[in-house]
C-alpha cells in the first residue's frame, strides 16, 4: 500500500468519512477548506510519528508540510531520506 493511499485512509476515517478516496485529490488544501483545524494538525502529526515510525521535530511543524494528501507524502518522503543520511552517513 502507498503512502498516498494510507494518508488519504487515515484522513478519511478521521475527517471526511462521507468522502471516497478516489474524491479526495492528492492537491486538495485541507487546511484552508478546514477540513482539518490545529487540533486536526496535531492528530496527523501524532499518526505520521506512530504509523511511519517517523520523529516531527518543531522545525517541521510547517503547516505546509501538512496541507494536502501530496504535501504529507512530500514530507514523509523527505524526512525518511534525512533519517537514512543520517544513519548511513
Amino acid at each position: 500500500m502507498s503512502n498516498i493511499t494510507r494518508i488519504k485512509r487515515f484522513l478519511i476515517d478521521e475527517f471526511l468519512p462521507d468522502v471516497t478516496p478516489e474524491q479526495l485529490a492528492d492537491d486538495h488544501d485541507l487546511l484552508s477548506d478546514g477540513v482539518i483545524d490545529s487540533l486536526g494538525v496535531l492528530k496527523l502529526i501524532a499518526w505520521v510519528e506512530d504509523h511511519f515510525a517517523l520523529p516531527v521535530d518543531d522545525t517541521d511543524l510547517d503547516p505546509n508540510n501538512f496541507r494536502s494528501v501530496a504535501a504529507i507524502d512530500a514530507f514523509i518522503t523527505e524526512r525518511r531520506a534525512q533519517a537514512g543520511a543520517t544513519v548511513g552517513g
